[in-house]
């Protein structure tokens, strides 16, 4: 159990039948335009070989109710070398009555240290330059990595290495189809 702030929270694996919660407090965290999309490409990835049931973690308030989700999917590294399995972390959604009191933070802890237990080298992300790096994140074009979009804005591509990782593992991250089908990779410009 992990508490902060006003917010009492236990982080602990999706379940079935979390999902309606999970896609709840997917669509109502990123809001009207984007979340039932989002909502959509948990569900895809889900159904799709990118799928691990041990990534996938939910923050649970006192009364039981999801409040928060987090999602590692493996994806590849196309290196030098070969394809590497890596790992994307996306979506992190915390219901906004709970944003601001540290849900988000107790994922993404929680999520990482799962994952340093993993044969996967690398996480990336797309992401906030300003929140990620408390994590450990860091950008990563200047360590050699490629974004899969040039939508994704050089800043925003974020990259945790874990234990695993060796410095040959460089190249360019190839998103799960699921990101693709759904167009949830990068920015779209809001004009038509």
């Amino acid at each position: 159990m992990s508490g902060s702030g006003p917010d009492r929270v236990l982080i602990r694996l999706a379940v079935p039948g979390d999902e309606p919660q999970i896609a709840d407090t997917v669509t109502t965290a990123f809001g009207a335009a984007e979340g039932p999309v989002v909502a959509r490409l948990v569900k895809a990835l889900q159904a799709s070989p990118a799928w691990d049931p041990a990534l996938s973690f939910v923050a649970v308030d006192p009364a039981g109710q999801v409040i928060g989700y987090v999602l590692a999917t493996v994806n590849l590294l196309d290196a030098p070398r070969r394809l590497v399995d890596v790992l994307v972390l996306s979506p992190l959604a915390v219901h906004p009555a709970h944003q601001h009191r540290g849900v988000g933070s107790q994922l993404v802890r929680h999520a990482l240290d799962v994952l340093r237990d993993r044969p996967e080298p690398l996480v990336f992300l797309e992401g906030s330059p300003a929140y990620y790096p408390r994590f450990g994140f860091q950008a990563a074009g200047p360590l050699g990595f490629r974004r899969p979009s040039l939508r994704i804005p050089e800043p925003a591509f974020m990259v945790h290495p874990l234990p695993a990782y060796q410095p040959w593992m460089t190249g360019t991250l190839v998103y799960a189809d699921s990101f693709w089908r759904l167009d949830c990779v990068g920015l779209r410009d809001p004009a038509p």
